[in-house]
């Protein structure tokens, strides 16, 4: 029997996948499939549940600040909450990801350069702490095709969303993924057209066995 690396005898036993991608592309229903076919716990983003969500899309200068503060307290909850977890947990957009709105916010003008760099640094407080997921199942998809998903689905909040954003959004994520990837491994995944989610769960095995982590 050969020993065990440290890193190996200490690590936790259940693995932390995360579904990213921008507004649209299906995350909270591969987050259902994958967590359903794998025997794991789901962890959705809180749509229904955030006050601030439909007034922060009619007054995004007035309100972007308080909702990035509302998510970064929801997603650090919550990511304790799955890191004390004994099993495994697929996450519908990760703590990680909020920078990426807070980032764009600051930029289109609609925060303040003080209230970003006060969330900054609460980000880096808070994040300093956390576990980093074990995998990003990252859904790659057009905003064109985006668009039409959230046209589709008919959310009030959302009846405003325009190409233009959603495009900044995709070179939002492509920015950060660049960043996250020499330190999260992942798995990247062209979304234009739903995938079966056997297939799915198959190349998440094979980048796992990359790593030599345990599989489901």
């Amino acid at each position: 029997m050969s020993q065990k690396t440290y890193t190996e005898t200490y690590a936790p036993n259940n693995k932390l996948i995360v579904v990213s991608g921008i507004i649209g592309v299906g995350k909270s229903t591969l987050t259902k499939d994958l967590s359903d076919k794998m025997n794991a716990t789901p962890y959705y983003e809180p749509v229904e549940s955030n006050e601030y969500l439909e007034l922060f899309y009619k007054d995004k200068t007035k309100y972007c600040f308080p909702m990035q503060v509302y998510l970064l307290n929801h997603r650090f909850r919550q990511h304790q909450q799955m890191v004390w977890r004994t099993d495994n947990v697929v996450q519908d957009r990760s703590i990680y990801e909020d920078v990426i709105f807070a980032k764009m916010l600051m930029e289109s003008g609609d925060m303040s350069e003080l209230d970003f760099e006060t969330y900054r640094s609460l980000y880096l407080n808070m994040t300093n702490f956390l576990h980093r997921p074990d995998l990003v199942v990252y859904l790659d998809t057009n905003p064109e095709i985006a668009l039409e998903r959230i046209n589709s689905r008919g959310r009030d909040c959302e009846s405003g969303m325009s190409l233009e954003y959603l495009e900044s959004l995709k070179k939002g994520y492509e920015e950060w993924l660049v960043d996250v990837e020499p330190r999260i491994p992942v798995l990247r995944l062209n979304w234009n057209e739903f995938r079966d989610t056997e297939e799915v769960i198959k190349m998440i095995n094979d980048k796992f066995k990359e790593r030599k982590g345990l599989v489901f």
